[in-house]
């Protein structure tokens, strides 16, 4: 039984991504163009997004930090204006460095929380009383299964994927019933500029162009989480259930500590 209305009339879409300058985000923004939206993307980086526009016919590239609460209302302002209440909003901006607790870096744990997280609450604050008012639309968060429970090396940004899981669920139990959808995107190990920094073996790599057709699928299935790929977030969907002290060492086991 689908969760969400089905997203399928892609032709009739308009499809706002949020961080589409690289990874995930630029690879749902591809696909959802082939498949004939209206795509807006955004970011900081203003060149890769006149690239986008310059190869996808019918595109717009609107620039904007998500850290910058006036930016992303002077641009959801831009978007009603030409296009009505976007259809879908993709919240896909994040940023990850690899951290311990025994190399604590306050700075980079409060720029994954501004980033990762107080991003999304800007994007919502601009988005949400548009969607409110139309009675309609679609709000996608990417969190990540580093959000599911603790991990290693993932001191910074594992607290900032399950507050986005969270805060999905929050979002969906308030604006189901007036007739939005809400869903999470939880993926496993995806080839990006971000986890390109990870100096071990990443399981059941993706790619972005991979990961992309996982997140529209969902959609077109009415899903409130889409996590993959299932082989590998099976495992660590079922691990949430363990007992500390079993998690504990299961994780020191797989991981090397």
């Amino acid at each position: 039984m689908p969760l969400n209305p089905r997203l399928t009339n892609w032709s009739d879409c308009t499809a706002w991504v949020i961080g589409a300058s690289s990874g995930i985000g630029q690879a749902t923004a591809r696909t959802l163009h082939a498949k004939g939206a209206r795509v807006i993307v955004s970011a900081r980086r203003t060149t890769a997004l006149r690239a986008f526009e310059d190869t996808h016919p019918g595109s717009l590239a609107l620039p904007l930090d998500v850290n910058h609460l006036q930016d992303m209302h002077a641009a959801t302002q831009t978007v009603l204006q030409r296009f009505g209440a976007p259809d879908l909003v993709l919240y896909s901006v994040g940023h990850y460095h690899p951290q311990r607790a025994t190399q604590f870096d306050l700075a980079e744990m409060l720029r994954h929380q501004q980033v990762n997280y107080v991003g999304a609450l800007n994007m919502l604050d601009a988005i949400l009383p548009i969607m409110l008012q139309a009675r309609r639309g679609h709000i996608s968060l990417v969190g990540s299964v580093a959000g599911y429970r603790a991990l290693p090396q993932a001191l910074a940004y594992g607290p900032t994927k399950a507050a986005i899981g969270h805060l999905a669920e929050s979002l969906y139990l308030d604006l189901h019933p007036q007739g939005l959808g809400v869903s999470l995107i939880s993926p496993g190990f995806v080839d990006t500029p971000l986890t390109a920094q990870n100096t071990f073996t990443m399981p059941a790599l993706l790619s972005s162009q991979q990961a992309a057709q996982y997140i529209v699928q969902g959609w077109e299935r009415g899903a409130f989480e889409m996590h993959f790929p299932k082989r590998f977030t099976f495992w660590l969907r079922l691990m949430r259930h363990l007992p500390d002290a079993l998690y504990f060492a299961t994780v020191k086991r797989a991981t090397g500590g």
